[in-house]
C-alpha cells in the first residue's frame, strides 16, 4: 500500500491504536495476536477469525493483555483459513500426545512408528504414524514453520494417501505459502475422496481466488455453502462477487509475469504502457531481492469510486496490494512517473509476500516497497528523530501487523519509520541482509528472530541505530 501524506512534524502523531485484544507471546519470539485468552491446565486456548484453538502451556512465554490487535493483510481472500482437523478420539490422543509432548516434536517417537509401519505394513500402524506426524506438523504450523510443518503433512499423507484430513492439511500448507496450483493437485484428490465435504470446495476456492480466477473461485464457494453454511466462507463469497461483478465487462491484457484487468473508460495504450512498466520493474526486483514469483500476478486498474467502493481501503491509501495490485488510474491517458512508482512498490508487495510465505510483518514490507521505488527518508528524519529522542518512538513490534485502521498521522509516522529502519539495513548492510532476513521469513522465524540470525541486533537494537544512521545522514 501506498501512503500519500507529507508527515506531520511534532508529537501528535502518537496516538493510539484502535483495537485492543490479547498477544500471546512464544518462548521463539512468535507473536499470536488473539480476541481472548484463557489458560486452561496444560493448554492455552485463544480465539480468532479461525475459531477457537489451542497450544501447549510449555510453549508460552508471556501473555500480554490488551495489546493492539490487527487484521490479517494478506492471503488469498484477505480471511482467515481454518485449519482442517482430526476428530478427538482415543487412539488418535495417543498418538498425538507421544509425537508432540512438553513444546516439541518427538522426532525418536516419530522414527519408532515409521519403522513399525514400514516393517509390518499393517493399517493399523500405518494410522498411527499417519497421525503422530499430522500432529507434529500442527505444531509446527502454530510455530509458523510452514517449511517443516508441510515436510511432516506429506509425510502423514504417505502413510494415509486417502485421509482427508492429510490431503486438506498438505493443501492448506501450500496455500498458506501462496503455491495454489500445488495446493489445487491435493484438493482435486480430496475432491475424489469425498465429494461432498465442505471444506474441498472451501479452500479450492481461496487456491483458485490466489490465481486470480474469479469464476471459479465464485463457484467452489457457492458449492461450499449449499455442502455447509459457514461464515468464513460467506465472506469470501461476498468479496470476490464484489470483484467479479465489478471486473465483469473489464477489458483484458496478459504478460509473461501478469494478468492485467481494466475498466473500460482506461485507455487501452495506458494498460499497455502499464504492463510494460510491471515487466521492467518485475526484473529489477527479482535480481534485488534474488527471488522470482512462482505464480502469474493479477493486477486491477480502476477508476477512483471504483477503488474506493471494492477496496474499502482508508482515505490514505493510493493502491492496494491484497494478493492483487489494486490501483486507481482514473484520469489518467499515459504512465506517469508518479504512476510507476506506485506500481513499482505494489509489485514488491507481491514479492515479498510470495517469497516469504506471507510471513513479512507490514514494516518490512512497507519499508522495502518504499526503499524499491526509490523513496529515502531525507526530510522526515527531522521528526523522527525529535519522536525518537523524546522517548516517545512506536516500538516496532506494534507495527507488524495490519495498518489499515490507522488513522493519517500514525499511518505517516508509520510510513516514515518503516522506511528509515529498512534503508539503515540496506545502506549499511547491504541488500543481501535484506534478503537473508526474508529467507529467514519464509522458514518461519518471527521478524526479530530473523534480525538476530542475520544483523545480531534485536528490535531495541535497531531502533538506536537507525536513530544513528538518520542523525549521521541527514
Amino acid at each position: 500500500m501506498r501512503l500519500y501524506l507529507i508527515l506531520a512534524a511534532g508529537l501528535s502523531l502518537l496516538v493510539g491504536l484502535e483495537a485492543c485484544a490479547d498477544t500471546i507471546v512464544l518462548k521463539n519470539g512468535r507473536r499470536i495476536m488473539a480476541d481472548s485468552v484463557v489458560v486452561d491446565g496444560d493448554k492455552v486456548r485463544y480465539l480468532t477469525a479461525a475459531g477457537e484453538l489451542a497450544l501447549p502451556k510449555s510453549m508460552v512465554d508471556h501473555i500480554e493483555k490488551g495489546r493492539a490487535a490487527h487484521e490479517a493483510s494478506s492471503g488469498a481472500a484477505n480471511l482467515a483459513l481454518t485449519p482442517p482437523r482430526l476428530e478427538p478420539n482415543s487412539a488418535n490422543a495417543a498418538a498425538e500426545s507421544g509425537a508432540v509432548h512438553d513444546g516439541v516434536v518427538d522426532r525418536e517417537f516419530l522414527a519408532g512408528l515409521a519403522s513399525e509401519a514400514r516393517r509390518s505394513g499393517a493399517l493399523g500402524a500405518n494410522e498411527k504414524a499417519s497421525i503422530a506426524y499430522h500432529a507434529a506438523a500442527q505444531l509446527e504450523l502454530v510455530r509458523g514453520d510452514m517449511e517443516h510443518a508441510l515436510d511432516d503433512e506429506r509425510t502423514a499423507l504417505t502413510y494415509a494417501p486417502d485421509n482427508l484430513v492429510m490431503l486438506l492439511g498438505v493443501a492448506y500448507l501450500h496455500l498458506g505459502r501462496s503455491e495454489y496450483k500445488q495446493a489445487l493437485d491435493y484438493l482435486d484428490r480430496a475432491q475424489r475422496v469425498a465429494p461432498e465435504n465442505p471444506d474441498v470446495p472451501k479452500l479450492a476456492g481461496w487456491g483458485y481466488y490466489g490465481m486470480n480466477k474469479l469464476r471459479q473461485a465464485v463457484a467452489e464457494w457457492e458449492r461450499a455453502l449449499a455442502l455447509k453454511p459457514d461464515a468464513e466462507v460467506q465472506a469470501a463469497l461476498d468479496k470476490a462477487r464484489r470483484d467479479q461483478q465489478e471486473e465483469e465487462n473489464y477489458r483484458e491484457n496478459e504478460s509473461s509475469h501478469f494478468t492485467l484487468r481494466y475498466s473500460g473508460e482506461a485507455e487501452p495504450g495506458l494498460a499497455r504502457e502499464i504492463l510494460r512498466a510491471l515487466e521492467m520493474h518485475f526484473a529489477a526486483i527479482e535480481s534485488e531481492l534474488g527471488y522470482t514469483p512462482p505464480e502469474p500476478i493479477g493486477v486491477i486498474l480502476y477508476t477512483q469510486q471504483a477503488f474506493a467502493d471494492i477496496t474499502r481501503a482508508p482515505g490514505w491509501a493510493g493502491a492496494l496490494n491484497d494478493g492483487r495490485i489494486r490501483v486507481p488510474v482514473q484520469g489518467l491517458k499515459q504512465l506517469t512517473p508518479e504512476l510507476s512508482r506506485v506500481l513499482k512498490h505494489e509489485l514488491t508487495h507481491s514479492f515479498i509476500r510470495q517469497k516469504t510465505r506471507a510471513n513479512a510483518p507490514t514494516w518490512i514490507q512497507e519499508g522495502l516497497a518504499q526503499w524499491m521505488e526509490g523513496k529515502r527518508s531525507g526530510a522526515a528524519a527531522g521528526v523522527l528523530l525529535q519522536v525518537y529522542d523524546a522517548k516517545q518512538a512506536m516500538p516496532l513490534g506494534d507495527l507488524e501487523g495490519s495498518w489499515l485502521k490507522l488513522s493519517n498521522e500514525v499511518a505517516a509516522y508509520a510510513y516514515a519509520w518503516a522506511l528509515a529502519n529498512v534503508e539503515y539495513i540496506v545502506q549499511v548492510d547491504g541488500m543481501t541482509d535484506m534478503q537473508r532476513i526474508l529467507d529467514r521469513l519464509a522458514g518461519g522465524s518471527t521478524a526479530e528472530a530473523a534480525l538476530r540470525q542475520v544483523l545480531r541486533s534485536d528490535y531495541e537494537e535497531l531502533m538506536p541505530s537507525t536513530a544513528r544512521y538518520l542523525r549521521k545522514t541527514y
